[in-house]
């Protein structure tokens, strides 16, 4: 049983490496950084997979695992994320995995990025991801009212804040 899970976790983190990327990038806004923390992970993961009793919950699990790791970096350098357009990198999120329809997607990233790190968790897991709110309540370890109140707040403060963008283009 306990190689089972160890497999299982092997085979997780394979199927989901460039998403785990991108998770952790779309936190640390840094290409070297966000494999950092992808690889903390990793090793977190396989080294604590034996304590995983429900192997339907692994993508949860280890998706958390990635949060925890993305926050305790940025605690850790405590460095300040580019929320400037022309300065963010968002070009490198988004040729790994998530292309880019028009400049309108990038605007909203843009925009996404800027949110509040609980804010923007919702989003990006919501969003990009394709998670329910329950595994989102699961991954970040809150309550899905908490979820639900995050992404109506975010949702609601990029709705604002692009409908000014839009207004200073007019």
């Amino acid at each position: 049983m306990k190689q089972d899970i160890y497999d299982l976790t092997v085979a997780h983190v394979l199927e989901y490496q460039e998403k785990a990327y991108r998770l952790a990038y779309s936190y640390v806004q840094d290409r070297d950084a966000a494999l950092d923390v992808v690889q903390n992970a990793v090793c977190q993961a396989l080294e604590k997979c034996w304590g995983v009793k429900n192997p339907a919950a692994l993508k949860t699990w280890y998706y958390r695992i990635i949060v925890n790791e993305a926050l305790q970096y940025l605690r850790k350098n405590r460095r300040e994320i580019s929320t400037q357009p022309e300065e963010m990198k968002e070009e490198a999120y988004l040729e790994d995995g998530y292309e880019r329809a028009d400049d309108e997607d990038a605007r909203v990233f843009a925009q996404v990025l800027k949110l509040s790190p609980e804010m923007k968790t919702v989003v990006i897991l919501r969003f990009y991801e394709q998670m329910g709110l329950a595994e989102i309540a699961k991954v970040t370890g809150t309550n899905l009212n908490t979820v639900k109140t995050r992404l109506y707040a975010a949702l609601k403060k990029l709705r604002k804040s692009l409908e000014e963008m839009e207004y200073e283009r007019a």
